[in-house]
């Protein structure tokens, strides 16, 4: 998969989405609510992990690596050798490096579909609009877009249930492409990260996304 595809796959880029029609909004059960009350009330109270990650592009390659999350507005993907890349969300920013071509490209947090993961305050109303709820067996998932801005691309969170644990999500593009990330090996951390972590510097222009 080329740089191209997955940036545009897991940012879902605007420009990709120019002429997708706007999802529609779910039709809320009472216990959709009920639901989606539990899901603000856990991602709220996550803080920090790491975990392992498998992410499946929508050509089926396969590539793994380490993932650090913390909550609001930071996480960092390093993939496993020999994939050259590296994403890295801070400072509202969500910064993407290409090691192989020496490219970089950053956008706003605010404009891809993970900043809704990502928010000082996760509500899934409003701002967000939820167009899907499906369950299964001990699971649940979530789907939804920015209310203003669907364009952006849409996200659906996976969670296993009884209780509730964040285990995958999945972005998708205007031709209803996904990349599904999973989360497995997950630790809880006990203390914030390091700032560094959620830094990028450009080896082209030192540039940092925290600024200069």
């Amino acid at each position: 998969m080329n740089r191209r595809t997955l940036l545009a796959l897991l940012l879902a880029l605007p420009a990709g989405l120019a002429h997708a029609a706007a999802p529609q909004a779910a039709a809320l059960t009472a216990q959709d609510r009920a639901d989606l009350s539990r899901i603000e009330t856990y991602l709220n109270s996550l803080h920090a992990l790491t975990a392992r990650f498998l992410q499946v592009a929508p050509d089926g390659a396969i590539t793994e690596g380490k993932a650090w999350l913390e909550r609001p507005g930071r996480m960092r993907f390093e993939y496993d050798k020999p994939s050259p890349f590296l994403m890295v969300a801070g400072f509202g920013s969500f910064v993407f490096h290409d090691k192989e071509l020496g490219q970089t490209t950053s956008v706003p947090l605010s404009v891809t579909p993970l900043g809704i993961l990502l928010a000082d305050q996760v509500k899934l109303e409003g701002s967000v609009t939820v167009t899907g709820i499906d369950r299964q067996p001990g699971q649940i998932e979530v789907s939804m877009t920015r209310t203003a801005s669907p364009e952006d691309g849409a996200l659906s969170l996976v969670f296993a249930d009884n209780p509730l644990a964040l285990r995958q999500w999945v972005v998708t593009d205007a031709q209803r492409q996904e990349t599904r990330v999973s989360l497995f090996k997950i630790e809880p951390a006990s203390a914030a990260f390091s700032d560094s972590l959620f830094q990028f510097e450009d080896p082209r222009t030192k540039a940092t996304n925290k600024g200069n």
